[in-house]
């Protein structure tokens, strides 16, 4: 028997949820979900069918919304599994980043917390790496605050966190950016910008599991995805040009 062709697709979680005609395209169910954390899409040989399963999906999500509103409240007052609370009076960052592939398109994502007031801000770049939009997710996230503040940050990158609270990535700019006499530090031109945005702030990097239930770790991720799936993404000029390395 011959196997019935899918006509249409249901996206129940993306940049736009509904039913597409198809997958492809500008505008159409693929691009919806490209890079979007959690998609939950499917193909259907009828409309009718997209319609009664994107109404169930419907259902589930405002069931599972309703679940974690009730125990939002206890969420936010306990700190997630291995993860100490934030200094007393610091403004909170969390961080992330990442490449849909590495080396490839990347994103990073920064959510800052001073009291009642929230920022969030994300940014793209057309080819980049993992380790690169972490930093850059630090970066950025430090450079909104005020002159000499104390803050918090956390990042579900160990390559960023112990750097800076082991002394590594102070001891390579004192060597010249060189981690033994024969090899260079990666990263370097970023590694010198948050090491000077830190020394006119007190901020105290913390590690935190990544995909863990975190819900601003979440919200960060979502982030950095969403922003490395965009449109005319500018170049990581220094990656592009091999100048995240000191050579001879």
């Amino acid at each position: 028997m011959e196997k019935k062709k899918k006509k249409y697709y249901a996206v129940a979680r993306g940049r736009k949820t509904g039913i597409f005609s198809a997958w492809f395209g500008t505008g159409n169910a693929e691009e919806q979900i490209r890079g979007f954390a959690g998609a939950r899409y499917k193909g259907f040989v009828t409309i009718e069918e997209a319609r009664e399963w994107l109404q169930q999906m419907e259902k589930t999500e405002l069931s599972g919304n309703k679940a974690r509103n009730r125990s939002r409240s206890t969420r936010k007052a306990t700190a997630s599994s291995g993860q100490q609370p934030p200094k007393p009076g610091s403004v909170v960052i969390y961080t992330d980043g990442g490449c849909s592939c590495n080396p490839g398109p990347g994103g990073y994502g920064a959510v800052i917390m001073n009291g009642e007031t929230r920022k969030e801000i994300s940014g793209g770049f057309r080819l980049t790496t993992n380790n690169r939009m972490e930093l850059m997710a630090c970066i950025e996230g430090i450079k909104t605050l005020q002159p000499q503040t104390d803050g918090t940050l956390y990042s579900d990158s160990q390559y960023v966190v112990n750097a800076v609270t082991k002394g590594w990535a102070e001891k390579w700019r004192s060597n010249n950016w060189m981690r033994t006499k024969s090899d260079a530090a990666e990263n370097y031109d970023l590694w010198e910008k948050l090491l000077g945005l830190c020394e006119e702030h007190t901020i105290d990097f913390r590690w935190v599991k990544g995909h863990a239930g975190n819900e601003e770790n979440e919200r960060c991720d979502h982030l950095a995805t969403t922003a490395a799936a965009g449109t005319n993404l500018p170049p990581d000029t220094n990656y592009e040009n091999g100048k995240t390395k000191i050579t001879a």
